[in-house]
């Protein structure tokens, strides 16, 4: 039985077992990934998975099941006692599946380009010789006796996936899915050995970088944590690296999802179309980039997959509401979580930027944190650079930035035009004239 034929009878005998409505998901995937460290295979993991995903309206309860099990028998018995264990929840008629009109594919197989043709004939020795390849790479790194250790990882992975609809949705996705990393270690006097990874992913091979842009991104990743130490608090310029630029923004998603606005638990409550930001700052909801990381023909409820913006210009325009949330909020559904976030880029180079500042901290990367949705606080641990009209003067570490995201999206002066492709957020490098730093 296909994965289509097995959602389809799955959702008719729902429907014969006395559920109003059914919602099946059937999926199945396949992964191997590689790592090498040291010119050995120290690791080579292969797994494929299938499973069944159900939610069930019965009796107006509702319930989300799930099983590994596909036998047709073993999933009759789930199904039973699935709708049995539903009939004895509360009732929730806001569950109901969305109209049938509203359901349906925003992009093709084709425009999305989610599958690479050549992974079916990708062999167990090409994985091989892609890992090797990578250690080459870094062994040619000019610096390499300063690397106390490097490990090389590479992967990739098929996924095929189906739903059925008791409304009358179907639909069928495909993906593959591609990954190469370094994870590397110097040696610095006095014992510390600072550490840093740069890792890529792509749904086609030829999209990822090259394995020398790999490498010295690992390289340079480390050297900035070599002689890394607080700089003096007190409120900096802080230019936000493209890369890790999601990090901040996303404190700003939780507080615009259905559910934390219906629970009273988001600082965005009621402000649909008034200024959050500085006027520099735009974020458009793109579920249907080519080749994108987070694209998708439709979302969680099957609702068309658009594009959505959700700040323009500093302006907030939307919020995520899925159909079960946009009945208990009485307003109309968006869709229920976000796809590709692209970051609107400005027209001057970060390096361009950063000549014109007498003293600014770029931030490269986090290291742990947390944010509150409610009032919109957040504190992350950061390490970085500290940079003088363009020049590098310290590596900074131990420090962490922190403030109010409202107050601080405020402060942002321009985006540059470096955008970062390889993330599901869009987004070039960020500077902001005014950032609260805590370090010394």
């Amino acid at each position: 039985m296909s994965l289509i034929e097995l959602a389809r009878k799955t959702v008719e005998d729902a429907r014969k077992l006395g559920a109003e409505e059914a919602t099946v998901s059937v999926s199945r995937s396949s992964e191997l990934s590689l790592v090498r460290r040291a010119g050995k295979l120290e690791q080579a993991t292969q797994a494929t998975s299938r499973g069944l995903s159900l939610s069930l309206l019965v009796d107006d309860r509702f319930s989300v099941h799930s099983t590994s099990d596909l036998r047709p028998e073993a999933v009759s018995v789930f199904l039973e006692r699935a709708i049995a264990a539903t009939r004895v929840l509360e009732p929730e008629p806001e569950r109901r599946q969305p109209a049938l009109s509203l359901c349906g594919r925003g992009a093709s197989e084709e425009e999305l380009d989610a599958v690479d043709a050549s992974y079916g004939s990708l062999t167990v020795e090409a994985r091989r010789t892609a890992a090797e390849a990578l250690e080459a790479a870094v062994e040619a790194l000019p610096n390499r006796k300063r690397v106390l250790s490097a490990t090389m990882y590479v992967g990739d992975s098929s996924d095929e996936s189906v739903r059925v609809m008791s409304n009358g949705f179907e639909g069928v996705r495909s993906s593959t899915g591609f990954g190469a990393g370094v994870e590397m270690t110097l040696e610095e006097p006095g014992g510390r050995r600072p550490e840093a990874t740069a890792w890529y992913s792509a749904l086609h091979r030829d999209d990822l970088p090259t394995n020398a842009f790999i490498a010295a991104e690992a390289w340079e990743k480390a050297e900035q944590r070599l002689g890394s130490k607080p700089a003096p608090s007190g409120r900096y310029p802080m230019l936000l690296e493209n890369r890790v630029a999601g990090r901040i923004l996303g404190v700003i998603a939780g507080p615009l999802s259905g559910s934390e606005l219906h629970q009273q638990r988001s600082f965005l409550a009621g402000r649909l179309n008034s200024v959050i930001a500085n006027t520099s700052l735009t974020i458009t909801d793109i579920p249907n980039i080519r080749r994108g990381l987070a694209s998708r023909p439709w979302d969680g409820d099957a609702l068309v997959a658009r594009p959505m913006p959700i700040v323009e210009a500093g302006v907030l325009k939307n919020y995520y509401i899925s159909t079960y949330y946009a009945r208990k909020l009485g307003v109309e559904a968006t869709t229920g979580g976000r796809s590709n976030w692209v970051v609107g880029a400005g027209a001057r180079s970060p390096e361009a930027i950063l000549r014109d500042v007498s003293k600014c901290i770029v931030v490269t990367g986090f290291l742990g944190g947390n944010s509150n949705g409610l009032t919109g606080d957040f504190s992350f641990g950061v390490h970085g650079l500290l940079v003088e009209h363009g020049k590098v003067v310290g590596h900074v570490g131990e420090m962490n930035v922190s403030g109010n995201i409202e107050e601080v999206l405020g402060h942002l002066v321009e985006p540059a035009n470096d955008v970062w492709t390889w993330s599901s957020v869009r987004s070039p490098s960020l500077f902001f004239d005014e950032v609260q730093f805590s370090g010394t």
